[in-house]
């Protein structure tokens, strides 16, 4: 059974301690100088509401099973998750999840748009588990002045709405996990990307691994939406062609969360379409899906145009090709009228 959550006293100080303590010493080289670095943890729940925030544990047999704290930072629009540690006799129940749960549930009910966390780099279990609840990898290297030489991650997400965000190389990267796991759901609902059911979950990672190492080396744009904090969908544009076509990239791979509102979140994945291939200087832009996929219509209702059909272009149905110009000089007189 998940220990239940309560809010988070200053005299669960030794607790506290004890807790993070224990999680640390699973590392090399993680020391906690509690009065020298960290003396806020002497009265940790004052520390918190004092900044805006509030901290939570989780009581167990043999002490604190788990905690978590939110705060908000200074631009206001951005929460930061915080110190989430769960004690290694009570992991692999949901406690983790429970506690993360409750910290997102106080950010979004205080507006905020962006969650923000900071992760060291040697907190290899806590990186898997971020990035299955949709976090990724954004800026640099945090480096601390402290005496466990500390380096940390950035890791952040959207907290509300329908949001989407073109991935750098790092976020790529950190997303593979939670991308291979939208991919697996997609195509055991109903095929999804060019792959049939059932799709093995290394296969799919290895999918994402590809992508990654593309976006990596320019060749590829990964756009990813989120609805309500969820990774929810996502699509690629693909930047690799002929010298001579350098003007043109194709839109592939949209994979979308058949849980979710499909429709909504693949007209946001489109909207978006347009400036990511303009910001890499593209003016002309193609996309092939099958015939009666949820985006054919979005595409004609945002501008797209109906090139032609290419019969049995996917097993058991017809493909259709749509072009649309982001620049000036192509109009749809110019349209290729394939397969008709």
């Amino acid at each position: 059974m998940t220990p239940a959550i309560r809010p988070g006293r200053d005299s669960d100080a030794g607790g506290i301690i004890r807790l993070i303590g224990d999680c640390w010493s699973e590392y090399p080289g993680c020391a906690l100088d509690v009065d020298g670095e960290v003396p806020e943890l002497r009265a940790l729940a004052s520390w918190f509401a004092q900044a805006g925030g509030d901290l939570w544990v989780a009581d167990g047999e043999a002490g604190l099973a788990g905690m978590v704290g939110v705060r908000p930072r200074p631009d206001a629009a951005t929460w930061e998750i915080c110190r989430l540690y769960v004690d290694g006799s009570a992991r692999g129940g949901g406690l983790a999840h429970a506690l993360l749960d409750t910290a997102e549930a106080r950010a979004r009910e205080a507006g905020a748009e962006t969650l923000l966390l900071w992760t060291d780099t040697r907190f290899l279990r806590a990186h898997t588990f971020y990035e299955k609840r949709g976090y990724v990898r954004h800026g640099p290297i945090h480096v601390l002045d402290d005496v466990s030489r500390s380096l940390e991650f950035r890791y952040t997400k959207p907290a509300r709405g329908i949001v989407v965000e073109v991935l750098d190389a790092a976020a790529a990267a950190s997303a593979e996990r939670c991308l291979g796991k939208l991919l697996v759901d997609a195509v055991s609902a109903s095929g999804a990307a060019g792959f049939l059911p059932p799709l093995q979950p290394e296969h799919a990672r290895d999918v994402w691994r590809d992508v990654s190492a593309r976006v990596a080396q320019g060749r590829l744009v990964l756009l990813v939406a989120w609805s309500e904090g969820q990774v929810a969908g996502t699509v690629q544009l693909d930047l690799d062609g002929p010298q001579a076509q350098s003007h043109r990239a194709a839109v592939t791979r949209m994979v979308l969360d058949p849980s979710g509102d499909r429709q909504a979140v693949a007209r946001a994945l489109l909207a978006h379409v347009d400036g990511a291939a303009t910001a890499h200087g593209r003016s002309l832009i193609t996309c092939e899906l099958p015939a009666g996929d949820i985006a054919c219509a979005l595409c004609l209702d945002s501008g797209w145009h109906e090139a032609g059909r290419i019969p049995n272009g996917a097993l058991g149905a017809d493909t259709v090709i749509f072009w649309k110009s982001t620049g000036p000089g192509i109009h749809p007189a110019g349209a290729c009228d394939v397969g008709r």
